[in-house]
Order: structure tokens, then C-alpha cells, then sequence
């Protein structure tokens, strides 16, 4: 009996000690989501100063670092790169705990240089500049010793005199520290002045070597009036240039620290360990060099009481550069964006103006803006609806000056200022003072103001119906108004049923009607097309029946021309069929003509079908690039919705590609993963991916390269023969080469070269081996050496 007491006492004890250590360890959970909320928290919007906010953190940091120094150290680490735009924030109060715990403020630092070599290692160069300039503003803060900074920087110009790099390397490293110099150039100068001059000269020698053959493709406006357009790294060294001549002070960066000069210029400072850039690779991607974007200057803004910065003055750099990271870091809460934007601290600017330039800067970046147009667009939206008094006017005369400038305007920036209009037309019942263009009336169909008016005309058809946009535009626009979407089926059965029968192809037609809403399956309808005879040549085998394809794909679409899903419905049903006829690349060159034909007055129902038609297979990428540059589409080259279709197929069959890389190295990892297990004596799962699994995906991934390949050497040969054509008929006839199409063209040929650069570089050598050799037209080389020239 006592023996049992015994044993339930014991029993008792250790549970009331398992409950102390589970009770312990949720204490342990809570102190530390509250430390990190706290550190999170500090900077915003708060009804106490900031500076009393950062000197009680810092006192509850210090009492709780004995207990939680690497979770602290830790959650300051990652609000580095998570919160760029509070980087002031935190570097002061690193520095506060600096100056009361050296050694927490060196295991900081060590840690936040391990991970800026490993993210430089994983060529995440966007989080090494966060890195870096929170590493440059801790000099400010006392926390690290100037001269250990100029050695890094030392470290990153020394890459500019590396062999065989592409300029893209050295670029981001010159960049990365004049970026920083706005915050940590002063306490240089003031401190190491002979050896941050030694520095400035070395970056200013680098900055004239530099070649700048990429600018041209960057441009968003061929001219440079009223702007200039710089590459960034020139514009940011004029800007430099200028805080150099003023002593190295500015007057926007928010520097909280300055309240606790006391208290840190005491404070033991850390030197940094030599941080050398990791080695050159063949994989590494660098980010790619940038055209500075201007729209406005001081006299475009109407408010006296505001003045726009100049281009190459520093507060332009620290304004831009502040607009730019707000929209980066709220790219998928267009509200939260917006608000932010607006809320902005600095009276003395035309706020307004700025903002928009930003968007706009962003939205047309080359050769891909940073995130999503949709964003962009809704961000406008939201703007306009939080300043409904002031931003639509600002909007309104950006648009306009836009469009004064189109004659110069890059044709992929055209396209995209089409997309967001139209798009915010839409949701202002598309009201617009469309008499205030009427000039392009009596231009030529080419000229881009023509083009732009036209193609937003169809965009805003897109997104409304048609009787509603004749009712919005004036009657003398009726020329270039859309025409009515509406198929053109040409198997209409006429009232005389005599002709009817003399006429065997609408007796196909009207055949097939009658079997296809009688609910016939598609073995019926493959039974009923091989009694189509074949207008073709008898002589010779053909492998596709050109009239019986046309019956089928006219009749079957015109049936489901009602909307865009009874058009898939007939689609997804008569699958099959559509496999059949067209098993050849001829057959599905007679598909995508029979349903142009249909759809030629309906632009977006024949972009919606050919997209549907890849995705489920029933039309290859390279089908559709043959076709876009064949004889029939020469009418519409120049309509963008072409251009829309063709960077789709690009797109699905970059994405297969991806997609069966990604499979492969999973399978390989699974595979070595089971491998280690066995030698672990391990259960290993069933499931394990052999290596003939391994082979036969490799050889999936080689076929779909290989279809890449052909994709890209199929559409840069047509541009090559189309546009040699032209240049030979003009030479011929004596007439200008460089006429309206030619632009066009060459536009779009360098968009395919930029929008699409990751993947096109892998076949640099077969496009300047087999297609882009010295004989080729200057026109045309010229295009192909920019598209080298981005990547240095």
C-alpha cells in the first residue's frame, strides 16, 4: 500500500515537472513573439515620438539579451532585408544596443555578413544591397569603423578590373556603393577623406570605360527632348557629383540616430571581415542595366509654392529612390500602396507629380517592368480615388504629354500605355475628350499616334461592346473605329436551295450543322470529313484535306460563336477532331487560316481560341510563329494582339521547359536522397525514381529544348527574311528604308530579344553562327548587338 503512495507520488512529481518545462517553453514562445512584434512594430505610425519608442525597445532588448540573444539577433538580421524602407530605424537601434553590449552588437554583425556572402553566393543581389547599405549606415550609428567600409568598397570596385566578366557584374557592384553614398558619404568624407576620394576616382575612371551599346533598346523614347535619358549609373554619378559639391549633406534621409549622438560616438566600434565577391560563373544573372524615366520638370508643375527637384540633384535620387521601394514592397496591396505613397513627408515638392512619373517609370521599364501591369493600373485607380480633387488632373496632362511624344515612343511602351488607358477609361464609362485627337484622322494608318488611337479603341472594345464605344466617340472617328466582332462565316446557306446545291462545300457545311446539333460524336464527324474530296494535287500523297478543315473549323466555331465559353465547349468536345486534322504542321497552318477567316473582325475572340488551342495542345508554338509571318497575316503585322499571341506560344513553351527541368532535379534528388538512406541502413520508400525514369524525363527535357530552339530559330529567321525583303524592294526602287513598317518590325524584333533574354541567351551562339552573321543588314545586326550588349 505504502509502496503504491510511493510510486503515485513519484507518478505525481513528474508530471508537475513535464508541466513546468511545457509551461516554460510556452513562456519562452510568448517573450519571444512579443520581442519580435515589438521590433517589428517600432517606426510605424505611433502617438509616441519615435526616438522614445526606439530608447524603450533598446531597454527592453538589453534586459531580455541574456536570455534571447539569438532570436533577437536573429529577427534584426531579417528586417534588414523585410523592411528596407525602416532601415534608419533599425540601424539605430543596433546601434543603441551596440553601445551597451559590444559583444551582441560584433555576433550582428558576424552573422549579417555571413548572410550577405551567402545571398552574393545565391546572386540575390537585390537583398545584398539592403545588406550593404544597412551595413554602410551602421558607420553613421558608431557601430562600424569607417575604414573597414571603405575596404569593402574597395573590395567591390577591385571586380571592375576582372578579365572576361560581363559588364552587368562590375555595374551592380559600382552601383551598390554609390547607392549608399547618400547616407554614408558624409561621416567618409569627414573621417577618411583621402582614401574616399582614392575611391570616387576610381569608380569616375570606371564610369568612362563603361559601353553603353545597350541604352538604344532601354529607351522609352528614341528622342532625347525634352529629356534626356541617361543610363542609371551616369544619372546616379551626376547625382553624386551634385551632394559631393555640397559638402555631402542632405536634407530628406530620415536619420533617427542623431537624436543619440550622445550616446553612441562613445560606443566601440566593429570592423567588418574582408568580404570578397564570390568568383564569376557562366549561371550567375546580374541585374540588368536601367534607363532613368523622366516625364515632368519644374515647369510642367503649375503650383508656384512646389518645386520640382532637378534630374541630377540628390533629393530627386532620395525622393525616386524612396517611391520606387514603397511600390516594390506593397506590389500585391495596391490600397496599402497608394495610402503610403500619399502619405509622403516633404511640403516643399509637387508630391502628385512625382508619384505618377514613378508609376509610369515602373510600368514601362524595359524590357520588363519590376511586377505585374495590373498592378499598376489598379494603383492609379486608388490614387485617383484618395485625391479625386488633385491626381486626375495630374493624370490627365501625364496622358497627354504621352501622347505628344508617341512619334518617339518604343513600341512595347505604346502597347503598354494602351493596356492601362483603356483599362482606366473602363472604369470612368470611357470618358475622354477624344475630339482633342482628332489630328490622327489624316495620318497615315502607320503613324504611331494612329496606331495608339486605333489599337485603344480596340482595347476598349475588349472590355465593353461595340455599340457602346461608336456611342462614346465622335462620328468623324467612324474610319478608325473597330469593326463589329462578328464571324464571317462564309458557308451561309442562301434562300435558293438550287444554288445551294451546285455549291458542294455548303452542302458540307450545312451536313455537318445538322450532325453536330443532332449531338453526333466526333468519330461521326472524322466519318463524315473523309468523304470531302481533297482539292489538292491528285498526283501526290498530301497529308491534310485543306476544304474538309475548313468545313470543320467554320462550322463548328461559327456554332459557338455565341461566346467564348460555347467556343470551348465545341472545342473541348471535338478534341479529336482537331487532333486529326491536324496531325501535320500544314494541317494546323489550314486551322489557325479558316479561323482567322471567321474571326478576323474579332481580335480577341481569335487571341482567346489560338491560347486555348496550345494549352490543350491542338496547335504547336511553332505552328503559330509560322503562321503570324505567313502571307495572310501580313495585313495584320502591325495589330498588337498579333504580338499577344505570338509571345504566348513563347511563353507556354518557356513554361514546359521550366517545368520539366524542375522534374528532373526533383526526381535526382529524390534519387540521392534514398540513396543516403540505404546507406544509413534507413527504410527507403517504393516510390524511388530509377534511372531509366531519370533517362527517359532527360530525354522529355531534350525534345522540349530542342522545340525551344527551333521556336526562337524559326521567328529571328522570318523577322531576318521578312525585313531584308523589304530593305531590297526599298533599295531596288529607290525608297526609303526606314519607313513606318520598318519600325514596327524592328520594335518588335527587339522585343522578343529583350522580353524573352534569359532564355534567348542560351542560344547566342547558334542565332550569331547561323542567323545574325556579319552580312546581315546594319538594321538588323544592330538589334541582335544590343540584345548582347544587355548582359555585358
Amino acid at each position: 500500500m505504502s509502496r503504491r503512495r510511493a510510486h503515485e507520488d513519484d507518478d505525481s512529481d513528474s508530471d508537475d515537472g513535464r508541466s513546468r518545462s511545457k509551461r516554460h517553453r510556452t513562456e519562452n514562445i510568448d517573450i519571444e513573439e512579443r520581442l519580435e512584434k515589438l521590433i517589428l512594430k517600432v517606426g510605424d505610425k505611433s502617438s509616441a515620438s519615435l526616438e522614445s519608442n526606439l530608447e524603450g525597445l533598446a531597454a527592453v532588448l538589453e534586459h531580455d539579451i541574456a536570455n534571447y540573444k539569438t532570436k533577437i539577433i536573429r529577427i534584426l538580421c531579417d528586417v534588414v532585408i523585410g523592411y528596407p524602407d525602416k532601415m534608419t530605424v533599425y540601424t539605430t537601434l543596433v546601434g543603441l544596443l551596440n553601445a551597451k553590449n559590444y559583444t551582441c552588437g560584433g555576433e550582428f554583425i558576424e552573422i549579417l555578413v555571413r548572410d550577405l556572402k551567402d545571398v552574393l553566393k545565391a546572386c540575390e543581389f537585390e537583398k545584398a544591397r539592403y545588406m550593404i547599405l544597412f551595413l554602410a549606415d551602421l558607420v553613421n550609428c558608431h557601430v562600424v569603423s569607417a575604414s573597414s567600409l571603405l575596404s569593402l568598397y574597395d573590395n567591390f570596385i577591385e571586380v571592375c578590373l576582372e578579365d572576361n566578366i560581363p559588364q552587368t557584374r562590375s555595374d551592380w557592384y559600382v552601383h551598390t556603393v554609390l547607392y549608399t553614398l547618400p547616407w554614408v558619404g558624409k561621416e567618409l568624407f569627414l573621417n577618411k577623406e583621402n582614401e574616399f576620394n582614392k575611391l570616387l576616382v576610381s569608380i569616375q575612371s570606371y564610369l568612362g570605360k563603361r559601353s553603353k551599346t545597350h541604352l538604344h533598346a532601354l529607351k522609352v523614347w528614341s528622342s532625347d527632348s525634352p529629356h534626356v535619358q541617361e543610363d542609371r549609373l551616369d544619372c546616379m554619378w551626376a547625382q553624386i557629383k551634385h551632394l559631393q559639391s555640397n559638402a555631402w549633406t542632405e536634407r530628406l534621409i530620415r536619420r533617427p540616430y542623431l537624436a543619440f549622438e550622445s550616446a553612441l560616438q562613445d560606443a566601440l566600434q566593429h570592423t567588418l571581415p574582408n568580404i570578397i565577391p564570390p568568383s564569376h560563373h557562366e549561371d550567375a544573372l546580374y541585374p540588368l542595366p536601367v534607363v532613368v524615366f523622366r516625364m515632368f520638370d519644374y515647369t510642367d508643375v503649375p503650383d508656384e509654392t512646389t518645386v520640382l527637384p532637378g534630374s541630377h540633384s540628390i533629393e530627386r535620387f532620395i525622393i525616386d529612390e524612396q517611391l520606387h521601394l514603397t511600390l516594390l514592397l506593397n506590389q500585391y496591396e495596391r490600397k496599402d500602396c497608394a495610402a503610403t505613397l500619399l502619405m509622403f513627408k516633404e511640403e516643399k515638392i509637387p508630391l502628385n507629380y512625382m508619384i505618377i512619373e514613378t508609376v509610369f517609370a515602373q510600368m514601362f521599364r524595359l524590357p520588363n517592368p519590376p511586377t505585374v501591369e495590373i498592378f499598376y493600373h489598379s494603383l492609379i485607380l486608388e490614387l485617383c480615388k484618395l485625391q479625386p480633387s488633385t491626381m486626375p488632373i495630374v493624370l490627365v496632362q501625364a496622358t497627354e504629354m504621352l501622347f505628344s511624344r508617341l512619334d518617339s515612343m518604343n513600341t512595347v511602351c505604346i502597347e503598354r500605355f494602351v493596356n492601362w488607358l483603356s483599362y482606366h477609361l473602363s472604369n470612368f464609362q470611357f470618358k475622354w475628350t477624344w475630339e482633342d485627337w482628332s489630328e490622327v484622322l489624316k495620318m497615315d494608318p502607320m503613324a504611331p499616334k494612329a496606331m495608339f488611337v486605333r489599337e485603344l479603341l480596340t482595347k476598349c472594345l475588349w472590355l465593353s461592346y461595340h455599340k457602346r464605344i461608336v456611342e462614346m466617340c465622335p462620328d468623324e472617328f467612324a474610319s478608325i473605329l473597330p469593326a463589329e466582332p462578328r464571324p464571317k462565316f462564309r458557308y451561309h446557306a442562301p434562300d435558293d436551295e438550287i444554288e445551294t446545291e451546285t455549291m458542294p462545300e455548303l452542302m458540307y457545311s450545312l451536313r455537318l450543322t445538322k450532325s453536330i446539333k443532332a449531338k453526333c460524336t466526333p468519330e461521326d464527324v472524322l466519318d463524315f470529313l473523309k468523304e470531302i474530296p481533297n482539292p489538292l494535287d491528285d498526283s501526290v500523297e498530301h497529308t491534310h484535306n485543306p476544304l474538309a478543315i475548313d468545313v470543320f473549323v467554320q462550322t463548328l466555331l461559327n456554332l459557338g460563336a455565341k461566346s467564348f465559353s460555347h467556343s470551348f465547349a465545341a472545342i473541348a468536345k471535338f478534341n479529336k477532331v482537331f487532333k486529326e486534322l491536324g496531325s501535320t504542321d500544314e494541317g494546323q497552318q489550314c486551322i489557325l487560316k479558316s479561323m482567322y477567316d471567321l474571326w478576323s473582325d474579332h481580335q480577341q475572340m481569335m487571341l482567346v481560341l489560338v491560347n486555348k488551342m496550345m494549352k490543350t495542345n491542338l496547335l504547336s508554338v511553332s505552328a503559330v510563329a509560322n503562321w503570324i509571318f505567313s502571307e495572310e497575316m501580313m495585313r495584320d503585322f502591325t495589330r498588337f494582339y498579333v504580338w499577344d499571341t505570338l509571345h504566348a506560344s513563347i511563353r507556354k513553351m518557356n513554361k514546359q521547359v521550366n517545368q520539366l527541368q524542375l522534374e528532373v532535379e526533383e526526381m535526382k534528388d529524390k534519387k540521392e536522397e534514398a540513396a543516403n538512406k540505404v546507406n544509413d541502413g534507413l527504410d527507403v520508400d517504393e516510390n524511388v525514381p530509377t534511372e531509366d525514369d531519370i533517362e527517359a524525363l532527360e530525354e522529355k527535357l531534350d525534345i522540349a529544348q530542342s522545340d525551344q530552339k527551333n521556336l526562337f530559330l524559326i521567328i529571328f529567321q522570318r523577322f531576318i527574311m521578312m525585313l531584308s525583303n523589304h530593305i531590297a524592294n526599298s533599295e531596288t526602287h529607290g525608297q526609303e528604308v526606314n519607313t513606318l513598317w520598318f519600325k514596327w518590325a524592328l520594335d518588335r524584333l527587339r522585343q522578343v530579344f529583350l522580353q524573352h533574354h534569359s532564355v534567348v541567351r542560351q542560344y547566342n551562339n547558334t542565332l550569331e553562327t547561323l542567323l545574325f552573321t556579319s552580312d546581315i543588314d546594319f538594321h538588323i545586326l544592330t538589334v541582335f548587338n544590343e540584345f548582347q550588349a544587355l548582359r555585358g
